[in-house]
């Protein structure tokens, strides 16, 4: 495990300084002057011209990607040209928006898969859930957020269509308001996180449920036909039993890949789902930054993405291995 943990974080890193290349490169081919903007298209020349000197944008090309990886190595990503505010105190403080929305996604999405697949393992007559998991997998992640904040928020009022609290001016210890209610003892905040929490959730958990549940349906069907799961009916054991205890571990491998896919797909989504509930998130932030012509922000974001996803598909790698001991980290 350690070695195998070694080798993953020197990945990463060599991951992330050809990301910060990418970024680096991009941030040189378009054509926008970031003296310019910061200092705002009526300022005159003298103080645009001392911008581009103290920012290095005189330099050559490689004192500038050495001084960009420099500040990389320190968490620097760069001062946001809407916000003037340093990139890295944005993605600290719409962060936890944004990591508690993906929790909830993820953890109602597998939820769901799960009852998709036991769904159609256990029944005899499966179709009309395969014709439902298609018919969901077809609908685009704009028009389900859109038919989502529609009908349950707009017609019936069941819950909350923007914002992350009925609350204003709350500010708890982590950011992540359904926990920081708890342990402020208000669980009243808590309430209301969760319910301005389900709609955006919701959409985003739509595609990974469909996903997952197709892959994990699919695994179990050939471990379903398996000799000890014959085995295990023939004792009497209940459906439910042999689907958790037998069936579903030794089908894990396949569904653990789709999910770390999601994942990647996931940021995409967050932009949609955060715009159309106006979830004051990073995929709200990028979208308002690139709205503005924002480049060093997107591209900030877009480094603290990748090297969210090399993480996860890290964890979804050991979680493999844990599952079925035949596949070695």
């Amino acid at each position: 495990m350690a070695s195998y943990l070694l080798k993953r974080l020197a990945g990463l890193a060599l991951v992330l300084l050809v990301m910060s290349f990418i970024v680096f490169c991009l941030q040189s081919i378009i054509p926008s002057d970031p003296a310019r903007s910061l200092a705002g298209p009526s300022a005159p020349q003298e103080t645009v011209d001392q911008l581009r000197q103290d920012m290095g944008l005189n330099d050559p090309l490689l004192v500038q990607y050495g001084s960009f990886v420099s500040r990389l190595t320190q968490g620097d990503l760069g001062t946001s040209i809407r916000t003037r505010q340093p990139i890295a105190e944005d993605v600290l403080r719409y962060g936890p928006a944004t990591l508690e929305l993906i929790i909830a996604a993820m953890l109602m999405g597998t939820a769901l898969a799960f009852i998709l697949a036991f769904a159609q393992a256990t029944l005899q007559r499966s179709g009309g859930v395969r014709v439902g998991m298609l018919a969901l997998g077809s609908v685009p992640i704009f028009l389900t957020a859109l038919l989502l904040a529609y009908f349950l928020w707009f017609r019936l009022g069941w819950f909350p269509g923007s914002g992350r609290l009925d609350i204003r001016r709350f500010s708890g210890p982590t950011g992540f308001f359904v926990l920081d209610g708890l342990l402020l003892g208000r669980p009243e905040v808590s309430l209301s996180a969760l319910r301005h929490l389900f709609l955006p959730a919701l959409a985003l958990s739509v595609p990974i449920a469909v996903s997952v549940g197709r892959s994990l349906s699919s695994a179990l069907v050939d471990v379903m036909r398996q000799p000890y799961i014959r085995t295990a009916r023939g004792k009497g054991l209940g459906a439910g039993y042999i689907f958790v205890r037998h069936g579903l571990r030794n089908a894990a491998s396949a569904p653990l890949a789709m999910l770390g896919l999601q994942v990647g797909l996931l940021f995409g989504n967050l932009l949609i789902v955060e715009r159309v509930f106006a979830w004051p998130g990073l995929g709200l932030y990028t979208v308002q930054s690139f709205a503005t012509s924002d480049l060093p922000a997107v591209l900030g974001v877009a480094l603290v993405f990748g090297a969210f996803y090399i993480l996860v598909t890290m964890l979804v790698e050991i979680a493999q291995s844990l599952a079925d001991p035949r596949i070695a980290l």
